[in-house]
């Protein structure tokens, strides 16, 4: 049985982690709302760049660039976003589980097929470690909290290696953002580029508005691809790094108040020995009394 002194030094311990927990909580908190405020910021230029290609597409003109080739699979790149911290539950638990079976999919779909995970964040990096029947190494130059340049180097080189052909296809794996207690695995084609699936993605956000084209609609949209895919990267670093820190947000409230429960039993069975010590010290007096 636990002593006076061994129950206070235990709630002495509770009550500090309890109070790290909520801080911890209040500061993933704020960079949630951080990550979720640069995510509205995006949505303009992503929306802009929509409305442009709306109109491109709407035009007779075919469409060529090196980003549209579809080749024969030979090598396939799936770059996979995780976190570099813990704390975060089972986040890239479950990202790494949902990973497997994409893995497992491509190797279907393309026999033979060499697959290359890349991943963004250390603790991904090992987690991806135990994947089977595939390559795992770092994507180079970034991390989960890289700036908008960073992000937009990284989209141009895998644009680039798939245009030196040393990727086929390239795909992206992340957690959607969707509220605080809400993120979804997704995953999303990001090489080579499906104009049909671009002209849909479009027409559902983009208005039609009438345009001149200078010089001519097939190298605007040349021009514009890249950019465009800049944007899909940067909305999907951002929406990693509020997915990221709501699952922080929701690890550290669950051990907030695991603290909080077991600092209540812990003061309840404190007081309940600390009364039982006083009522054998009265006892104990009352009986030398009688004596």
């Amino acid at each position: 049985m636990a002593t006076l002194k061994e129950l206070n030094r235990r709630i002495g311990s509770v009550a500090s982690t309890e109070k790290i927990t909520g801080a911890m909580k209040s500061i993933s908190s704020t960079k949630m709302h951080k990550a979720m405020r640069d995510l509205r910021r995006l949505q303009p230029f992503r929306q802009q760049i929509s409305s442009i290609f709306a109109n491109i597409l709407s035009s007779d003109a075919e469409f060529t660039s090196p980003l549209l080739e579809v080749r024969e699979v030979k090598n396939c790149a799936v770059v996979v976003f995780g976190s570099d911290k813990g704390l975060c539950g089972a986040y890239n638990t479950n990202i790494i589980k949902a990973l497997q079976k994409i893995v497992d999919d491509l190797h279907s779909t393309y026999p033979g097929a060499n697959v290359t995970v890349l991943t963004v964040g250390e603790k991904m990096l090992k987690a991806a470690n135990k994947l089977r029947n595939t390559a795992v190494a770092p994507a180079e130059g970034v991390h989960p909290e890289s700036g908008g340049d960073t992000v937009n180097t990284f989209s141009l080189s895998l644009q680039q290696r798939f245009i030196d052909k040393e990727f086929d296809r390239v795909d992206l794996a992340y957690m959607s953002f969707k509220s605080i207690g809400r993120q979804r695995f997704a995953t999303s084609e990001l090489l080579p580029v499906s104009v049909e699936a671009l002209a849909a993605e479009v027409s559902n956000s983009a208005k039609f508005r009438p345009y001149l084209f200078e010089p001519d609609p097939t190298s605007i949209f040349a021009s514009a691809l890249p950019m465009y895919l800049m944007s899909v990267m940067q909305d999907i670093f951002v929406e990693n790094k509020a997915s990221e820190e709501a699952a922080r947000v929701m690890a550290m409230q669950s051990a907030n108040d695991n603290a909080k429960k077991l600092l209540e039993q812990l003061r309840l069975e404190y007081n309940k020995l600390r009364q039982q010590s006083i009522t054998t010290e009265l006892l104990d007096i009352l009986g030398g009394q009688v004596r």
